[in-house]
C-alpha cells in the first residue's frame, strides 16, 4: 500500500520527507505534525513553496490524518545540505490558543453539544458528536479570557464526553469506542519495540471524598463535609487519598461517583502499553487510529489475548528507524470523564450523568 506522506499546502502537493513525525490522541487537541526534508539533489527544496499560516491538509497514501494550518516554516543551509522543515496543528488549535467568544458570557440551558457547536463556529469550526440524549447544561458564567476548549472541555466532562479532533480539523465529542483494529498488536507478528509501565505511585489504598459547600452564608441545607470512601484491594499498604469535590443538592451522589472514578482511573491508568510497530497501518489496511480498540498480545510482556484502548498514536519516518508507529494503550476505563458540576450552588448532582 502506497503509504507517502503529503502536506497539500499553498497550491502544492509535497511529499518525500525525510523526517515525519505526526501524533493524533484522544488527549491531545489539536492534532500536530513536524515534518523535514533535506534535498537529494541540488534545488529540490527551493521547490518547495509553503508560507506559515497556510491551510493545509496532511495525507498517507489517501488517507487524511490532520487538516489546520502551518505555525512553522523553516529553510536552512549549510556547506554541505540545504533543507527545509515545517510544523504544523489541526484547526482546533483555534479553539486552544484563542479566548471564547460568547454573548453577555453567560450559558444556560443547552447541550454540550449546542456549546461546543457556537463557541467553535466563531473560529470556522465545526463540532460532531455521536452520542445521543445529552444532558442540558445548567446555567454557568464564562471568565473573561479563557480559550473555548476550555469549556468545551469543561461542559464535555460534565456530560461524560471525551473532546479530541478528527482528521478534518472538526472537533469530536465522544466516548470510548467499541471499534477495533483488525489483528491487533502481537509479538513476532508486527512489533518491533514493546514495554509495559506498571507504576504503583498514583494508587491508593482508600479513597475519601469531602464536599465541601459552597453557599457558606446561606441556609439551603447543605451540609459542609459528607464523606464517601471506596478502597482498592489492590493496594497492600496504607496510602489514603482525600479529594475535596463540589457541593451540590444531591452531593452524596456525586460524591460517590467521583471516589469510584478516581479509584478506577488510577488503577487503568497504573499500567500503559507502548508498542512500536513496523508500519502505520493494521492488518486489515486501516491506519491505526485513537479511540479504537486494539487487541494486544505480548507474550514476553505476560500480557495475552488482551483488549485495551488505542489513546495516542505517532507516526513516524526517518533515515535511523524507517517507517513506524508509536502506539500508547491503556484500558478503556483510563479515558472515562471525571464526575464534575459546572455550578455547583445550583447544580443537582442527582440529575448528573451516570447517576443512580
Amino acid at each position: 500500500m502506497d503509504d507517502d506522506l503529503i502536506l497539500v499546502a499553498g497550491a502544492q502537493a509535497v511529499s518525500g520527507w525525510t523526517d515525519v513525525h505526526v501524533t493524533r490522541g484522544i488527549e491531545r487537541c489539536p492534532s500536530d505534525f513536524s515534518l523535514g526534508l533535506t534535498e537529494a539533489y541540488p534545488g529540490e527544496t527551493e521547490e518547495v513553496v509553503v508560507q506559515a499560516g497556510d491551510p493545509f491538509q496532511l495525507m498517507i497514501g489517501q488517507d487524511r490524518i490532520i487538516t489546520g494550518y502551518i505555525d512553522d516554516y523553516v529553510p536552512e543551509y549549510d556547506a554541505d545540505s540545504h533543507s527545509i522543515s515545517a510544523t504544523g496543528r489541526g484547526k482546533c488549535q483555534d479553539l486552544v490558543d484563542c479566548s471564547a467568544v460568547w454573548p453577555n458570557g453567560q450559558i444556560s440551558g443547552t447541550s454540550a453539544l449546542d456549546v461546543a457547536s457556537k463557541l467553535a463556529a466563531h473560529y470556522g469550526i465545526n463540532v460532531t458528536c455521536d452520542i445521543e440524549n445529552l444532558p442540558p447544561i445548567p446555567q454557568f458564567n464564562l471568565f473573561i479570557g479563557e480559550s473555548a476548549y476550555d469549556i468545551i472541555e469543561r461542559i464535555s466532562r460534565y456530560s461524560q464526553l471525551l473532546v479530541y479532533e478528527d482528521p478534518y480539523g472538526d472537533l469530536l465529542l465522544t466516548q470510548a469506542h467499541q471499534t477495533m483494529h483488525v489483528g491487533g498488536v502481537a509479538e513476532g507478528v508486527n512489533v518491533q519495540h514493546a514495554r509495559v509501565r506498571y507504576s504503583a505511585s498514583q494508587r491508593f489504598s482508600k479513597y475519601t471524598v469531602f464536599t465541601q459547600s459552597v453557599e457558606t452564608f446561606t441556609d439551603a441545607g447543605i451540609g459542609a463535609n459528607v464523606i464517601v470512601s471506596v478502597e482498592d484491594v489492590g493496594v497492600q499498604r496504607t496510602r489514603e487519598r482525600f479529594i475535596v469535590a463540589e457541593a451540590v443538592q444531591g452531593y452524596e451522589d456525586l460524591a460517590n461517583r467521583r471516589a469510584v472514578w478516581e479509584m478506577n482511573r488510577r488503577i487503568a491508568r497504573a499500567a500503559e502499553i507502548v508498542v512500536t510497530t513496523d508500519g502505520w497501518r493494521d492488518g486489515g489496511g486501516t491506519l491505526w487510529t485513537p479511540n479504537t480498540l486494539i487487541p494486544v498480545t505480548l507474550p514476553k510482556l505476560k500480557i495475552v489475548n488482551e483488549v485495551w484502548l488505542l489513546g495516542e498514536v505517532t507516526y513516524i519516518r526517518n533515515e535511523e528507524e524507517g517507517t513506524i508507529a508509536e502506539l500508547t494503550i491503556m484500558r478503556p476505563e483510563a479515558y472515562l470523564p471525571e464526575p464534575v458540576a459546572l455550578q455547583p450552588m445550583f447544580v443537582d448532582a442527582s440529575a448528573l450523568p451516570g447517576a443512580r
